[in-house]
């Protein structure tokens, strides 16, 4: 019997940056759910199962700690791991994101090899 692909929900409002995620990780074999803002990433996650969520912090109708929050309080997929992605640069943006629940973060720009690595660390190989 052929396991089904991992399922990745991909939460950023970047269009060259949410493309290129979808190149490196559909290259990799993941399953891929795309959301183009707080609110549909967060209607995917509470009707999708998935095994891993990556979200950018600012975000148009839900920032990523809300999102972060939201999926953490919910039944679904509350136990899923979390990648954040972001171009903030403090430590407090950082620290705030790991105490809503995140479990990992990625700085932009994005390099292909970190964040196939950070995927695999979280959930591994795509089947």
């Amino acid at each position: 019997m052929k396991k089904d692909k991992k399922r990745i929900l991909i939460i950023e409002d970047n269009e060259i940056l949410i493309s290129t995620m979808q190149f490196i990780l559909a290259k990799e074999g993941y399953n891929l759910l795309l959301a183009k803002s707080g609110k549909e990433g967060l209607s995917l996650a509470e009707k999708e199962r998935i095994d891993l969520v990556i979200t950018d912090l600012a975000l148009p109708y839900a920032n990523g700690y809300e999102i972060i929050d939201s999926i953490r309080k919910g039944s679904l997929n509350k136990d899923v791991p979390i990648i954040i992605i972001s171009g903030y640069r403090d430590d407090n943006s950082l620290a705030e994101g790991f105490e809503v629940g995140a479990n990992d973060y990625v700085r932009k720009p994005i390099s292909p090899s970190e964040l196939i690595f950070r995927v695999r660390l979280r959930i591994g190989h795509a089947e």
